[in-house]
């Protein structure tokens, strides 16, 4: 069986390294961090134009309609050149629960202007940083009304839209909100990566519509969820993969006692165990493709892995690229701090690795259970 991708596939891939490389240096996440900028504007404009940002959603909606394998490799590219762009909280989670229980008016309202570019959207579920238990939503929808709050919210100070989730007299829900309505306010919170800024959302008897079917919020966020992690596991292994590439050149070029450090034994030893743990996250990551794309069911077990390995992968790699860098790799001109900080995001972003762990275990028991 291969799973390796089509050539088109992968020339779309080298095209947009090749935008990224041009368009999004990493002196422009730099840029966005040191400034007020909540992100690249012009960037994401400029995804919007070459279609990446509609790449999976229908034609019919104004998108590409291309599949999620086209969708995993700019994911990765975005990894890659750790684009300060809201496109991850917008298509990762927001599209995927349009895409899964929008009505049609739904769907023509937001995801046309999604794939356009002139929507902003991110996933409300938490209320406490490390909780992404449903059950522990206190937020409630009620009368097409919505009240509670909503921290952390990655791009909650930009977005135009929150998917949130809630509770109803019917069960937990999630909830569709105009955060440009009355009854929303928003307060900035710090984040470990200001690239990419979080938010604190409050809902006064805020408008709100249901997504979905009326107490169907814990498996709508489960298959939300399991996409979004899929899909972010190839955004990690690009980061992952270019750290390794940035600090292999590094020590190709350092010397020490007349000779590069690359040649020491120690160091290879460490890059070696580094490229070891990215390929098996990529391995994992191309699992979860296939089931994005093919079997729902697969998907439960695949997304967990790829979420992972990947976290796993991109965690090691901004490690280690601090330390092989020596006495320069904590310091601010150097670009090792960019990658520890989207390390941190990202792998907190849908819940860190032991709610991700529990959750394989869980579903692994249930499935020799059945």
């Amino acid at each position: 069986m291969n799973f390796d991708f089509s050539d088109d596939q992968k020339l779309l891939q080298q095209t947009a390294r090749d935008y990224l490389t041009d368009n999004a240096p990493l002196s422009l996440c730099r840029e966005v961090l040191e400034s007020d900028a909540p992100y690249a504007k012009g960037l994401w404009q400029g995804a919007a134009e070459l279609g990446w940002i509609g790449t999976a959603i229908p034609e019919t909606y104004g998108g590409a309609g291309f599949s999620y394998l086209e969708l995993v490799l700019i994911a990765e590219e975005i990894g890659r050149s750790l684009a300060p762009i809201p496109f991850g909280s917008t298509v990762y989670g927001p599209v995927e629960a349009l895409r899964l229980a929008g009505t049609e008016e739904q769907k023509q309202r937001h995801l046309t202007p999604i794939a356009a570019g002139k929507q902003v959207a991110t996933l409300a579920l938490t209320e406490a940083a490390g909780q992404h238990d449903i059950e522990a939503v206190t937020t409630t929808y009620a009368d097409g009304r919505l009240n509670g709050a909503k921290v952390p919210v990655i791009d909650g100070a930009v977005a135009d839209i929150a998917i949130v989730a809630a509770t109803s007299a019917a069960g937990p829900c999630l909830t569709l909100v105009d955060l440009t309505s009355a009854g929303v306010s928003r307060e900035a919170v710090s984040s470990i990566d200001p690239s990419r800024p979080l938010a604190a959302l409050r809902f006064d008897d805020a408008p709100a519509e249901p997504l979905g079917a009326s107490g169907d919020g814990d498996a709508l966020t489960a298959r939300v969820l399991d996409r979004a992690a899929a899909l972010m596991a190839f955004e990690q292994l690009g980061s992952a993969t270019r750290a390794l590439e940035i600090t292999r050149e590094f020590v190709m070029g350092r010397y020490a006692f007349g000779r590069p450090i690359a040649s020491f034994q120690a160091i290879k030893h460490r890059l070696a165990d580094l490229w070891c743990e990215i390929e098996v996250a990529r391995s994992n990551c191309y699992w979860a493709a296939w089931a994005l794309e093919n079997d729902e069911g697969e998907l439960q077990l695949a997304a967990c892995s790829a979420r992972l390995a990947a976290t796993r992968a991109l965690d090691l790699a901004s490690v280690e690229m601090v330390q092989l860098h020596g006495g320069v790799g904590y310091t601010w001109e150097y670009d090792c701090h960019l990658f520890y900080r989207r390390a941190r995001l990202l792998g907190a972003a849908l819940g860190g690795a032991p709610a991700w762990r529990d959750r394989l275990v869980s579903r692994i028991d249930k499935r020799a259970a059945a």
